[in-house]
């Protein structure tokens, strides 16, 4: 039976570990089957929530403003979770954001894995849906709000311990955490010139941006650029000498 290990969420601000960004760590560390400690923050995203996404979960551009830089909050996380391995609902997910974060600032985050997603179709496959919400109102896991990453870390706890007492010692190599491969490429930060660039054509064309320019890595900043370009057409530019 598993009794060392850490369970994480993240909220992002979208889908995608290559251009969306960490709102929020939550985990729990389990040692020797007990509830051992819990890291909670607050990322800084450098861009406006999607309402979307503030609907979801109640996290405001307000809100995220007042957190941490994305390394502090990596490293913070990967000292609290030592080598432990990882759980989450769908870890795929979450370990890629924390993996991308990772890569672009340095900080070593190897992690084995283990995922209740997998476990609740393989062992729950009269449950309607395999959504942690739906779970947890099947197995009447309670959890304070929805959609924030400690109260679904906390989740997550509940039910894979739910599923190790239930099928472990019948099914023990389902309950093995595993080396997850999650190959990422390092997003350096976008160069002067490029945000120098990019703030000349958003006031030029009197266009708000909705992130942080300074915040930006180069293929975000191009992309960006790009996008300016093609929609609003280009600034003009001094003469030499001028």
């Amino acid at each position: 039976m598993l009794e060392d290990y850490v369970v994480v969420d993240l909220e992002m601000t979208g889908l995608r570990a290559k251009t969306d960004r960490i709102l929020e760590i939550g985990a729990i560390k389990v040692e020797g089957g007990m509830e051992a400690g819990a890291f909670h923050c607050m990322v800084n995203p450098h861009r406006e929530i999607p309402p979307e996404v503030t609907a979801l979960t109640g996290i405001t551009s307000e809100m995220a403003a007042q957190g941490c830089e994305a390394a502090e909050a990596v490293r913070g996380f990967a000292g609290f979770s030592q080598s432990f391995p990882l759980i989450g609902h769908n870890i795929r997910f979450d370990y890629s954001f924390l993996k991308q974060a990772a890569v672009n600032y340095g900080i070593p985050l190897e992690r084995e894995c283990l995922d209740t997603l997998k476990l609740s179709r393989k062992f729950l496959a009269e449950a309607e849906k395999k959504t942690l919400d739906y779970l947890c109102g099947y197995l009447g896991i309670c959890r304070e709000k929805n959609h924030r990453a400690l109260e679904d870390a906390k989740a997550t706890n509940g039910l894979f311990r739910y599923l190790q007492e239930k099928f472990g010692r019948e099914n023990p190599s389902a309950f093995l955490p595993a080396p997850f491969q999650c190959k990422v490429k390092k997003q350096g930060p976008a160069s002067p010139r490029q945000v120098k660039r990019l703030k000349e054509l958003a006031a030029y064309h009197g266009i708000e941006l909705a992130i942080e320019a300074g915040s930006l890595t180069k293929s975000e900043a191009s992309r960006l650029t790009d996008k300016i370009l093609a929609a609003y057409g280009k600034a003009p530019t001094a003469p030499r000498g001028s």
